[in-house]
């Protein structure tokens, strides 16, 4: 019989590919996840609210309004603050640990049968709240790495080299600027709407031999009716770097990417006159994370696909494109003529 409600707690600071390791494990065995988010001190520059949020972000699909779930275990992601909830100090003793979460939970109703942890404190925890316990990875084999390594990482200027290893999701890495190197290099084409993105992309595939990326966001769009909420922008920008990352393997040579998530930001704005901060964070890796920058110019014919704009804002969409990449200090190249002369131009680019 599954156990209802599962627990795990923790820092999260920064979650790590260890603890969604941890988070995927116990969702597999539990019909409900409850995580705890919380530290004391806490980080002052991302607090423990930001840090659930990440995760619930991690976690979420295409239907913002389900809540964020592992297949189909959903997760109940609370964010705990020392003003709110009397944390105590992370130095203080296990019993007074177990003794604050087992009140916590009685106070707000929740029955826990197991507990789920890649740490010592994990067993004992358990035993105090009456519930079983899983070890998942203490011995940091299948993901090695820790919170306390990645933070000092981060402070000294090294995340890339955890990036690398796959210790961070690469939406956590954008949020606190790191980018991993890439084992291949990616282009990135931008452009107005109609203005044969889709088709180049195709093109130099097919020209270079290698494998490209569609656009996420036209395929979400598509799939909702055009009825996109804010939230579906961060979620947008999320999930085209893990199709890129997804479809790194493949790719020879270089890895062609329709659209980046500096785009993504600025159609947030533009539809809804704000752009959550993470989604700002995501487009600010642009800089490193793609080795050209290319921008389609809006001479191609209009094709009204019964999705876009009236074409009289693809002038308006293009200076916006270049009026953000100016500012983000971004280089990028003008492709302009038929679709033959604009793969040329991009190979010419490459060298």
């Amino acid at each position: 019989m599954t156990p209802s409600t599962g627990l795990v707690v923790g820092k999260f600071r920064p979650p790590h590919r260890g603890h969604q390791l941890l988070l995927e494990t116990a969702a597999a065995q539990v019909a409900e996840l409850l995580v705890l988010v919380y530290a004391n001190p806490d980080d002052p520059e991302y607090p423990a609210s930001e840090r659930a949020d990440w995760l619930r972000e991690l976690y979420r699909g295409d239907d913002f309004a389900q809540g964020p779930h592992i297949g189909s275990t959903p997760l109940r992601i609370i964010a705990l603050t020392a003003e709110a909830d009397a944390l105590p100090p992370d130095a203080a003793d296990d019993h007074t640990q177990r003794e604050f979460v087992r009140q916590w939970l009685t106070q707000h109703g929740h029955h826990i049968d197991v507990v789920f942890s890649s740490e010592a404190y994990g067993p004992g925890l358990a035993e105090h709240l009456g519930a079983t316990h899983v070890t998942v990875d203490e011995p940091r084999q299948q993901v090695p790495t820790s919170g306390t390594q990645v933070r000092a990482a981060l402070a000294d200027n090294s995340s890339v080299l955890f990036v690398a290893n796959s210790t961070l999701h690469p939406y956590i890495a954008a949020q606190y600027g790191a980018v991993a190197p890439a084992t291949v290099p990616r282009l990135v084409l931008l452009g107005a709407e109609s203005s044969g993105k889709t088709t180049l992309s195709t093109a130099l595939a097919e020209a270079l031999g290698t494998v490209w990326v569609p656009e996420f966001g036209r395929t979400l769009h598509e799939q909702k009716h055009g009825e996109l909420a804010y939230e579906d922008l961060l979620y947008i920008g999320r999930r085209q770097l893990e199709l890129e990352d997804e479809a790194t393997p493949q790719a020879h040579g270089w890895l062609i990417c329709d659209t980046n998530a500096a785009t993504t930001a600025m159609y947030s704005y533009y539809y809804f006159r704000q752009c959550d901060p993470a989604l700002q964070r995501l487009a600010a890796v642009c800089r490193q994370r793609y080795a050209h920058t290319f921008v389609c110019l809006p001479t191609t014919p209009f094709q009204d696909d019964g999705w876009r704009g009236p074409e009289m804002l693809r002038q308006f969409q293009h200076g916006a494109i270049l009026m953000q990449l100016d500012l983000l200090g971004i280089p990028y190249t003008l492709l302009d003529g038929s679709v033959e002369e604009r793969v040329a131009q991009v190979r010419a680019a490459l060298g």
